[in-house]
């Protein structure tokens, strides 16, 4: 039941209700009625605990979304519902990670709270409220457990974008920041690959109780609602099937970028070797011309001259014999 209390409203604190001509209307908490949608995003301890008292939840049930760390899961509670999902997050920088997002079902509301904005939930406003029913709980969470396996694979096509400029740029040449943009990626398919695993497990389950009496005293499932959670879950099915080709690609990828440094690496110091032998040929014998003893050509008006000519005759056969070894 809801409290009559006037509380204010905030900007990290949004109330709704799809209207009967399907328009969207924003309420103040005192207006908050059955049907309504609270929106938490990155709230204050002050307003979880006006929430919370509003609808009579207890305050674990709201903070557990804005762990990090929470992993994906469905529990009950004194006749109340919390999913905890995670959803794709991209950065301005590019980068892309995964946050819990946790969808919490009373008999007479709908809550999200998730610790940062995120695009999934933002795509539910009033433009494109045609499109879901909050008063309607069940389709409502399974359109927003859709788009969310939606923008996995949104990022996942920004992602193989990425991947394919990256190995265009190796190809030229190898440089620490190509390598570091893949290692960031290869980072973001982890996070992916665990949080679609952990919200498939999610989806079993919720398909498995969908005809309890514990989930249809909230939830209310029609039959084109499961056939929409069956959309989603083979949705999310893809989505995980898809990150792991990627890691699996971009793996190979960097055993092959490896694989060439390493080769590079071989042909430098080969050079290199190759170099440093040809170079102390001249040394060596200049060495032993210098030798305070009698030596050929000593005594000859033309010995310096011949000297030099058998240096660089030996250096060019040594260089002319490394050159055709493929080391030079």
């Amino acid at each position: 039941m809801f409290c009559n209390r006037a509380i204010r409203n905030s900007k990290t604190l949004e109330i709704s209700k799809t209207q009967d001509d399907g328009s969207l209307k924003i309420l103040n908490l005192n207006e908050a009625v059955s049907g309504s949608w609270f929106n938490l995003i990155n709230p204050t301890r002050e307003e979880i605990q006006q929430v919370s008292l509003v609808l009579g939840l207890d305050e674990s049930f709201l903070n557990n979304s804005l762990d990090a760390d929470e992993l994906s899961r469905m529990d009950f509670e004194d006749g109340n519902l919390l999913i905890i999902t995670n959803v794709p997050v991209m950065d301005e920088e590019g980068n892309f990670d995964t946050l819990p997002l946790g969808l919490i079902f009373t008999p007479e509301s709908v809550i999200t709270v998730c610790s940062h904005e995120n695009k999934i939930i933002n795509s539910f406003n009033a433009d494109t409220a045609k499109f879901f029913d909050t008063r309607h709980k069940a389709n409502f969470m399974l359109s927003i457990l859709f788009r969310a396996a939606k923008f996995y694979l949104r990022y996942l096509n920004i992602i193989n974008k990425q991947t394919e400029s990256i190995e265009d740029s190796l190809r030229k040449t190898t440089n620490n920041k190509a390598l570091f943009q893949l290692m960031e990626i290869q980072k973001s398919l982890v996070y992916f690959t665990t949080a679609l695993k952990d919200n498939q497990l999610v989806l079993q389950k919720l398909l498995r109780m969908v005809h309890t009496a514990n989930l249809q005293r909230i939830l209310k499932f029609t039959e084109d609602d499961i056939d929409m959670l069956e959309d989603v879950i083979i949705e999310n099915k893809q989505a995980s099937e898809m990150v792991e080709m990627h890691r699996t690609i971009l793996e190979s990828m960097m055993d092959c970028m490896a694989s060439i440094i390493n080769n590079n690496l071989n042909l430098v110091m080969k050079f290199l070797a190759a170099i440093t032998i040809i170079m102390s040929i001249p040394t060596m014998i200049g060495s032993f011309w210098g030798m305070n003893v009698p030596m050929p050509f000593g005594q000859n008006h033309f010995g310096f001259l011949i000297v030099i000519t058998i240096s660089i005759v030996a250096t060019f056969i040594a260089a002319v014999f490394f050159n055709r070894k493929g080391m030079m």
